[in-house]
């Protein structure tokens, strides 16, 4: 039978390693949408200068990576932690 360990999450270091998953997450999101916009051939920029509002179009673009970067980078940090012998 296995004892019960406390959980690895609910500790100020747990949450501290969890918050730094997520914003390395977050500056891969926003570094991934920075290189898609500066490269031409992909032609990122030209459909966001040519939508109906720029502005938001492009907060869209940015925020979405971001978080799905952020969140995808949580995920594995739980993961990882929760598998890791301590």
């Amino acid at each position: 039978m296995r004892t019960k360990k406390p959980s690895v999450l609910l500790t100020p270091s747990g949450m501290l390693e969890l918050a730094s998953h997520t914003a390395m997450g977050v500056a891969l999101g926003l570094t991934f949408a920075f290189v898609l916009t500066r490269i031409p051939a992909l032609g990122v920029m030209p459909l966001i200068n040519h939508s109906v509002a720029p502005g938001t179009a492009m907060l869209i673009f940015v925020g979405t990576f971001a978080i799905s970067f952020g969140v995808g980078a949580t995920l594995t940090g739980i993961v990882f932690m929760m598998t890791e012998d301590r």
